[in-house]
């Protein structure tokens, strides 16, 4: 696996999510995984990517995966990046194609079938519903919240295509209410009653990403409670895939159960990088 310093990568994507993976269960890298991902994770200086994966060892589990956004922060989760690596861990026989693994926000299970990975999400917390959030020069928005691995803001829009993600998303993402860590922020537009479209602004990536796939559960668990939509629900994101959401809500306490995220996850390319 390694020569001259040369470790084999791995670059995949799901449904738009780009990541540089690592099989890292011979300890070959780092340990400052930070590091390596704002190196690798740049665009245009180098590989280029939303995240950095990492696969180890885990005792109990088919393995652990670790992950760090691009600005070399670690995430507790991934739900595009957690089904790419369960297609990579199956592609070479770390796991099988129903697997258990390890992450930060706790264990997941996945099924993988050809290119499709149908991941078995923890259950969300912290749901919070229509609260008002202050703005500059007095203008206030009411938003929804939720947590699905990691935190992230759901604000639902009328015209998704003339929302300025960038701009707002980063107003809200760095809003002292969520400090100190921050949110993800999701804009969402409701389709019909199983489909939403849904654009995300990617605390990490500090922009607008072509998916996020705990956005996406977030945008949908949302949209279910408020009476949007009803499971499944097709999510349409800006790298024109769609990732569908199942999921069980008991509408009386606004609990869901049976929380799963599936969509496609490809192997893009490998290669390999001096370390």
């Amino acid at each position: 696996m390694e020569k001259n310093n040369q470790i084999h990568f791995y670059k995949m994507t799901g449904g738009g999510n780009d990541f540089v993976l690592f099989d890292n269960r011979e300890n070959v890298l780092p340990k400052d995984y930070g590091t390596l991902a704002k190196k690798l994770c740049s665009r245009k200086f180098s590989i280029g990517a939303d995240g950095l994966l990492i696969l180890e060892n885990a005792d109990g589990s088919n393995f652990r995966m670790v992950y760090y956004n691009a600005d070399g922060s670690r995430a507790e989760m991934c739900g595009n990046g957690a089904r790419c690596i369960a297609r990579f861990a199956y592609a070479l026989q770390i796991a099988p194609e129903t697997m258990r693994f390890l992450t930060d926000a706790g264990p997941l299970d996945a099924t993988v079938q050809d290119e499709t990975v149908k991941l078995r999400m923890g259950a969300p917390k912290d749901l919070k519903l229509d609260f008002p959030l202050k703005l500059e020069e007095g203008k206030e928005i009411h938003i929804s919240s939720v947590n699905t691995g990691v935190p992230h803001v759901v604000l639902l829009v009328t015209d998704i295509e003339k929302m300025d993600v960038d701009h707002l998303g980063r107003t809200i993402r760095y809003h002292k209410q969520f400090a100190p860590r921050g949110t993800n922020v999701n804009f969402v537009a409701r389709k019909d009653p199983h489909t939403l479209l849904v654009r995300t602004y990617e605390r990490g990536v500090e922009s607008e990403t072509l998916a996020c796939g705990t956005g996406v559960v977030a945008s949908a668990l949302i949209g279910a409670v408020k009476g949007l939509v009803t499971s499944p629900v097709s999510c349409l994101t800006r790298g024109g895939e769609t990732l569908k959401i199942y999921f069980t809500l008991k509408s009386q306490t606004h609990s869901f159960s049976e929380v799963y995220l599936e969509g496609p996850a490809q192997i893009c390319f490998v290669g390999e990088v001096e370390i």
